[in-house]
Formats: structure tokens, sequence, C-alpha cells
């Protein structure tokens, strides 16, 4: 039997002293998104920060190919794309500064300047590419950090409410761009209550 991608077996979760979730299983493979549904507090987050080791789970794996990510840490936040409620941009920097700093801190080489302004077309940005990241409204900032994670070229996207603050022109242009990554291969986990427009996504309720 072929191994799932990417495993999560068993998962347990505390927050605040709480258990948010436990015994949580679920397999994402090639192509696939998974929806992370359920009220404010159902731990969403919670699951998309573990998945990013951003936090310690309580219990249980999560495996890549069927390896346990927590034995190689390091490649294994290599593989992923984060996009949180906070936007994490310096506020002095430019847009295409923020980004080729991003680029640099990933890769360790001079940032590709042609691959952060293709970055920043495709959610429609290049004109505001040389504005300090200050200046801009909340729905620009949010397409800055979304042009961060189509930069990063990474398998797996964890992505917390992407559509927040977005205008209509916005969203279609963020749904293309999640639609390419998955056609090319790529995996994505969002926790969302809209439509993020992918035809047979997936939908994981943690109500």
């Amino acid at each position: 039997m072929a191994t799932s991608l990417l495993e999560v077996a068993d998962l347990a979760c505390r927050r605040g002293g709480r258990r948010v979730f436990e015994r949580l299983s679920f397999t994402v493979d090639r192509g696939q998104l998974m929806a992370l549904r359920g009220r404010n507090g159902s731990g969403k987050t919670t699951l998309l920060r573990a998945l990013a080791l951003l936090v310690r789970a309580e219990s249980g794996a999560i495996r890549w190919q069927g390896t346990d990510v927590a034995a190689e840490p390091e490649a294994w936040r290599g593989r992923l794309a984060w996009l949180g409620h906070l936007e994490g941009l310096k506020g002095d920097l430019s847009v295409r500064e923020n980004l080729a700093v991003a680029e640099r801190l990933r890769g360790g080489q001079p940032p590709d300047l042609g691959r952060v302004d293709a970055a920043l077309g495709a959610l429609d940005l290049l004109l505001l590419a040389g504005r300090p990241v200050r200046t801009l409204s909340a729905g620009q900032r949010r397409r800055a950090a979304l042009a961060r994670v189509l930069l990063a070229d990474a398998t797996l996207w964890l992505l917390d409410e992407p559509l927040n603050a977005l205008d209509a022109p916005a969203q279609t242009a963020f749904r293309a761009a999640l639609n390419r990554h998955l056609a090319a291969g790529g995996l994505a986990i969002a926790a969302t209550h809209a439509d993020l427009g992918v035809p047979g996504g997936r939908t994981l309720d943690l109500a």
C-alpha cells in the first residue's frame, strides 16, 4: 500500500492548559487541499501551528513520506510556506524588499528579483512594490504576505484564513495561485470559513 505524502496520526494538542483536540488523524497527498473548519476556538490555528512545529503536540505523530518530521525539523520547515493571522512583514521595508529578505533567509543566496517580481505580479502588487509596508492597507499587506508564500516555492502551504481582508479581485488572484500550486503537485492545508475555489477539496471539521 502506498504511503501518503503527509500523514497525521493520533495528534493531540493543548492550548492554555485545555486540550483542543485529540486522536486527530488524516492524510494529504499531492494536489490536495485540506480545508479546516470549525468554530472559533476549535483548534484550527493550533493544528496549523503544530504542523509547522511552532507548538509542541501533546501526543501523536506528523509524518512526511513515512518519516516523523520531528526527526529532521529544519528539513521539514524547508518544505513549508506559512501564513498566520499576522503578516510578519517589516513595516519600514518596501514590499519588494520584504520578499527579497524572505528569499535570502530561506535559501541563503542573493534573491532572484525575477522570481520576486513574478510573485508580486501574481497578486497585482507590482505597482506597490516600492512602497513601505507600513503605508499599505490591511488587504495590501495580506497580499504581500501571500506573495511571500508563492515565492517560497514550498511543497506544503499552511494557511490561516488566507482570504482575510482581501477584496474580490485579490481573492480571485489568490484562488488562481492556489489552484496552480495544487496542479503542480503541491499540497495545502488552510483554516478558512470561505470557499477557496478548489474543485474536489477536502474538509476536516474540528467542531
